[in-house]
């Protein structure tokens, strides 16, 4: 079979969606080439280009794979092009795009890297590199010099393997050549995400060249974003099954929800690509909308992860065909949305009801283990903030706190069968450390996790409006299972 490629455009299929031409030059460098980034933002400039008329204008993307070559050796091999393939109940929608113009591996393309990120024409440097990539202790936000890829790179930032040792190494190579600074846009799910990693580089940089720090606080901008897509994972499955689609072979296939939602701080010190034309909302302040998708979206995602894994789902749809489920993140979303400042576009009353039906779509095989992976990085933005506020205004936190149990009987590393569970976290050796100290003892495996102080701070473990509940449906659920415990808490007040 032959592979998808530029010259074999003309030969897919009349449904499949092809670029009408493709950007001139890299404008856009990219630190993460995961599928979330080649659902979503690689589209948006596709089709921002397409609709400004521009199509061929200079905002080419250079992805960079910081872990591994496999993405860019796909996307190398198919110059760059892939399929995204838009599913739901009612249908497919498949489409090749264009903007991804080059794909590049730190390993072993450290110079290139380096090169195109001190490029006087790259405009705009964005991520998405997963809550863990960015070397900060979750429970405060601050930078981790002892952290085991940021320790390296502020001893020698000749060969920086961090995103924000590449970010700071390559914005001081610009000052001292052409003098032109970048954009720095994280599209991460992290509340206030623009100034978390603006503080993060110049606490790095400040750390090796307060000149440097103080030139970056001047020119560079940091500008927040919220990101919405559901992304899972591509199986084999995925490509055999788009290959008979498009009768040719296409390694990179990503597969998404048709839903997507992109609102940015319209802040760039070098320009950017029209992505308001493709749907993008440019506003002054992203906070509300941020908070509104970490809290009611992600939150509940999490939730159903552990829970429904528990419960022996093994996708996200599954869990959402369960009524007792779908009545839990109701609630659980009900309790959430006092700490919200609902922005006044957004009907929240639709939206909740859309994410039920999001999570619902058969069409998405969503792995619960998937959205399980890094949740001690994920729990401070997705519940515990949302926790603390309750908590503050006197609210109940009983939803909320069945799903840190949930995580908390995850962690424990065995499922409801007594099967191994392979816990996926920077923190994994710590669980299962504390499990085998603690195991048959839901109290006390509470209290050792409650003492992960980069999780969950000083404050939380100290108060028992939050223990007491989180401790008692530990013990529920590994008493009865997660299916009877969720039940249990839906005829709570």
């Amino acid at each position: 079979m032959i592979r998808l490629a530029e010259t074999e455009l003309d030969a897919l299929p009349p449904g499949v969606a092809v670029p009408a031409a493709r950007p001139a030059a890299i404008g856009i460098v990219h630190l993460g080439l995961g599928a979330f980034h080649r659902a979503h933002q690689v589209e948006f400039t596709d089709d921002a280009l397409r609709l400004a008329g521009t199509p061929t204008a200079p905002w080419g993307i250079c992805g960079v794979s910081l872990r591994t070559a496999g993405a860019r050796d796909k996307l190398v091999a198919q110059d760059g092009l892939y399929t995204l393939v838009r599913r739901e109940a009612r249908g497919v929608e498949r489409r090749v795009l264009g903007s991804l113009r080059e794909a590049r591996f730190l390993g072993d393309e450290r110079h290139e890297v380096h090169a195109r990120l001190a490029a006087p024409e790259t405009a705009i440097v964005s991520l998405t590199i997963t809550e863990k990539g960015y070397g900060h202790d979750p429970a405060t936000g601050r930078l981790d010099p002892a952290h085991p890829e940021l320790a390296p790179d502020l001893a020698d930032l000749e060969r920086p393997r961090s995103a924000v040792g590449l970010i700071v190494a390559s914005l001081d190579a610009r000052r001292l050549s052409h003098g032109r600074p970048y954009t720095v846009l994280c599209c991460d799910n992290l509340p206030h995400n623009g100034a978390l990693v603006r503080g993060l580089v110049l606490d790095f940089a400040q750390r090796r060249d307060a000149a440097l720090a103080a030139w970056i606080e001047r020119h560079v901008a940091f500008p927040s974003t919220m990101v919405d897509r559901i992304v899972p994972a591509t199986t084999p499955a995925d490509v055999e099954e788009n290959d008979r689609a498009i009768g040719m072979h296409d390694a990179a296939v990503v597969v998404c929800e048709p839903f997507r939602q992109w609102v940015i701080e319209d802040a760039f010190v070098a320009g950017r690509p029209p992505w308001e034309l493709a749907g993008a909302e440019m506003v002054g302040d992203v906070a509300p909308f941020e908070t509104m998708k970490l809290r009611l979206l992600n939150g509940s995602h999490s939730a159903f992860a552990y829970l429904g894994f528990l419960a022996g789902h093994e996708f996200v749809y599954q869990v959402a065909a369960q009524p007792e489920f779908v009545a839990y993140m109701r609630a659980l979303m009900a309790e959430a949305a006092p700490t919200l400042r609902v922005p006044a576009s957004v009907d929240l009353v639709a939206y909740r009801a859309a994410l039920v039906e999001r999570f619902g779509n058969p069409a998405l095989p969503h792995r619960t283990k998937q959205i399980a992976m890094d949740g001690s990085q994920k729990l401070p933005q997705r519940l515990l903030g949302t926790i603390r506020e309750n908590l503050a205004a006197g609210r109940p936190v009983t939803r909320l706190a069945l799903a840190v149990a949930a995580w908390m009987r995850y962690v424990a590393g065995v499922d409801e069968h007594g099967a191994p569970i392979d816990v996926a976290d920077p923190l994994k050796t710590e669980f299962a450390a504390i499990a085998q100290r603690h195991r048959g003892d839901a109290r006390a495996l509470r209290d050792a996790l409650l003492g992960l102080r980069a999780v969950f701070g000083d404050d939380l473990p100290r108060d028992p409006r939050f223990t007491e509940p989180v401790g008692t449906w530990l013990e529920q659920l590994f008493r009865d299972g997660a299916a009877r415990t969720v039940a249990v808490c839906n005829q709570r007040k």
